[in-house]
């Protein structure tokens, strides 16, 4: 309990000017910044390199060109895949609204038209989540691993200092 009281009576001037933990700027007994302060309470010494917060750090990387062609190689994969998966879709919905007889014409047996282009419908999900996941595996994964190991150490830099 001795100890405790002990440490809340001591003052702030207990703390030596020098504490590299200390993050207030250095200033004379008068309050004011001496010039050519350095933050550690010496005149003329290196002054601390400031450091970036996560926010420009992930901004820095953004801007980067690894992440740069890591977002075209996405892409360019993306839109013309969903672009023709849309045309594709809406091409069946439009036949079937529109042209009735033809989406009724037997294939072979009970099948007709609509029942295969319906199931070109699952058949095409599949093949679009499939084809989605190998480009990402061969194209983007492992920039993109290495990007976010690159930021992970970054920040993770900056929270150290």
């Amino acid at each position: 309990m001795e100890q405790v009281e002990k440490q809340k009576g001591r003052g702030a001037s207990a703390v030596p000017v020098d504490d590299p933990w200390d993050d207030a700027p250095a200033s004379g007994r008068d309050g004011r910044t001496e010039a050519g302060a350095t933050g550690d309470g010496r005149t003329g010494a290196v002054p601390r390199q400031r450091v970036p917060s996560a926010a420009e750090i992930y901004l820095e990387v953004q801007r980067s060109p690894a992440f740069q062609e890591v977002r075209g190689r996405y892409r360019r994969f993306v839109f013309p895949a969903s672009f023709a998966f849309l045309t594709w879709y809406l091409a069946y919905v439009v036949a079937a609204t529109a042209a009735p007889g033809l989406m009724a014409r037997p294939v072979a047996g009970a099948v007709n038209v609509a029942m295969v282009a319906g199931l070109g419908q699952f058949l095409t999900t599949f093949l679009l989540t499939w084809a989605y996941a190998r480009h990402a595996r061969l194209r983007r994964d492992r920039a993109a691993l290495e990007l976010r190991w690159d930021t992970q150490e970054m920040t993770r830099g900056a929270a150290h200092r």
